[in-house]
């Protein structure tokens, strides 16, 4: 009797104490830093400051907020586009039509592209003496030397389209594959029942996908508000700190000025704020439910 009790635990402990190793130390040891003053630039003033950082951080940085805030527009018009557009190529390579294998291999490639390379591939496509941009000024549209990472107005605009070109796809993927696992039953009852292509669509097609647009969504809101190397690559935050995210902010606060206390508060900061949406998301979107 006591081998079968302990078998089970036996088993997965193997699971555990990895998840130990890689899940529970460094999030402890992120908490247990951000209670310390950690420069080591500075180490005579480095000790146990406990909730300072913290303090420092509501009520004394004002691009914390500033990060925050982008960070979250960011992430609201990123998921959203990309959810829109990635649904709609979802509907239209899962439609019967010649060609159909191609143009999910073009749909679907930017995802197989890694982020230092898309990156990449955008600074050339905006560069202001060789880019996309150039050529339009050498027709007649726009003038010469036209640099939209640079300009305060135009810069958030070009980043939410370079991150269009990687994200969209994810989407793509994830919905076609559900999309896929409808039963074709239910379309023509609907259609026998005299249901337009848009009652079909809002009937049928919507309930189905609404777990796997809940936890698409969530996943890439997760991973767009963690979005540091294209937004690192092409502008570093700027220009004067316009775009720069809470994740890139904890980067320049850890890695370049190398206050790790600072920085570990400001990731236990986001990492809660990141907890409390998708406990709330996933109560209230009722993931999972059949409502």
């Amino acid at each position: 009797m006591r081998t079968r009790t302990w078998a089970p635990y036996a088993l997965i402990a193997p699971t555990l104490v990895l998840m130990a190793v890689f899940l529970v130390y460094p999030i402890g040891s992120v908490v247990y830093y951000s209670l310390q003053r950690y420069n080591v630039t500075q180490p005579w003033k480095n000790g146990f400051a406990g909730l300072d950082n913290f303090k420092q951080m509501l009520f004394d940085d004002p691009l914390f907020w500033q990060s925050l805030a982008f960070s979250a527009k960011w992430v609201f018009v990123e998921v959203g586009l990309q959810l829109l557009l990635g649904l709609v190529l979802a509907l239209i390579v899962n439609e019967t039509f010649i060609g159909r294998g191609l143009a999910r291999a073009l749909v679907f490639s930017p995802w197989a592209v890694s982020g230092v390379l898309t990156t990449g591939i955008w600074i050339l496509l905006l560069n202001p003496s060789t880019g996309i941009f150039q050529a339009l000024s050498e027709w007649g549209i726009g003038s010469p030397g036209t640099s939209v990472l640079g300009n305060p107005d135009t810069v958030f605009d070009a980043l939410v389209v370079t991150e269009l070109w990687r994200g969209v796809p994810f989407f793509a993927i994830l919905l076609l594959a559900d999309l896929q696992s409808i039963p074709k039953d239910l379309y023509e009852a609907a259609s026998v029942d005299g249901a337009s292509r848009w009652k079909r669509f809002t009937s049928v097609t919507l309930p189905h996908l609404k777990d796997a647009i809940i936890l698409s969504t969530l996943l890439r809101a997760v991973w767009e508000f963690n979005n540091v190397d294209l937004i690192y690559t092409l502008t570093g935050g700027g220009p004067a700190n316009q775009t720069t995210t809470l994740p890139l902010y904890v980067a320049r606060q850890a890695v370049d000025s190398h206050n790790f206390g600072y920085g570990s508060a400001l990731t236990v900061a986001g990492f809660l704020i990141l907890l409390f949406f998708s406990i709330a998301y996933l109560r209230l979107s009722k993931f999972g439910s059949r409502a």
